[in-house]
């Protein structure tokens, strides 16, 4: 069973590190695959969205460890949904709904088992990696049954600026199936692309990435910097 890793927790710090080791304690034959640890710092929204784009090239049949959780030790539920095959496992605070919502078929089911003992600050480690594990092992008895997710943030996609990548390119929450290539995006009117390779060097435009998401680009220099992008950033397209 492959077990996929979407967190805010830093890839360089110290939390990963023990959440693996949490899962292998339960799961060792599993394998783990980091699919992103710098999801935007407590952006549940942000989070929620980038999830939904990137596991649509994971396996079906595996489980997503999911967790953006700046609610951790308030009464949030843990949760798990199971959603067009896959598991993902996480806060119910909105962070798994955009999958849910985007989903053929879904359901949430409320977590039930819990540790002898679980850290107040670090459920990701305590609670949630060992589920995860658990049901890569077949153990679906840690679930209890179907219910409502508390937070549900819709299917829509969100006109924001949801992640700035190391190159300085500023993915958004927009689906790029969805708006005309001769539409001028904001910030700044920017124009499409098809890629990098179609307008000349330091030049901003806009294309459809790899997994689908509308992002600002420029070629061979930051678009963050060029445009001014921060994480949040509305985006609205013009005609």
């Amino acid at each position: 069973m492959i077990i996929f890793l979407f967190t805010d927790f830093g890839g360089a710090d110290l939390y990963v590190g023990q959440i693996k080791a949490a899962m292998l304690s339960h799961a060792p034959e599993a394998a783990i695959i980091d699919l992103l640890h710098e999801a935007p710092a407590f952006n549940i929204k942000a989070g929620a969205h980038l999830l939904a784009a990137l596991v649509s090239h994971v396996p079906a049949g595996s489980i997503t460890l999911a967790v953006v959780d700046p609610g951790v030790g308030s009464p949030r539920r843990p949760v798990a949904v199971q959603a067009d095959r896959r598991w993902y496992v996480g806060p119910d605070n909105g962070l798994l709904s955009v999958v849910a919502a985007r989903a053929a078929a879904a359901q949430a089911f409320p977590i039930k088992w819990r540790p002898p003992a679980m850290s107040e600050s670090f459920h990701g480690r305590d609670l949630f990696a060992p589920v995860a594990a658990m049901l890569a092992a077949g153990r679906e008895d840690v679930l209890a049954a179907a219910d409502e997710l508390d937070v549900r943030l819709g299917g829509a996609d969100l006109s924001e600026i949801i992640y700035l990548d190391h190159y300085g390119n500023g993915i958004t929450g927009l689906r790029a199936g969805a708006v005309p290539k001769i539409a001028h995006l904001a910030v700044n009117g920017v124009a499409h692309a098809r890629v990098f390779a179609e307008v000349a060097a330091g030049t901003a435009f806009w294309y459809e990435n790899s997994f689908g998401l509308i992002e600002f680009a420029a070629n061979q220099v930051s678009a963050a910097q060029r445009l001014e992008l921060r994480i949040g950033d509305a985006v609205s397209v013009e005609p």
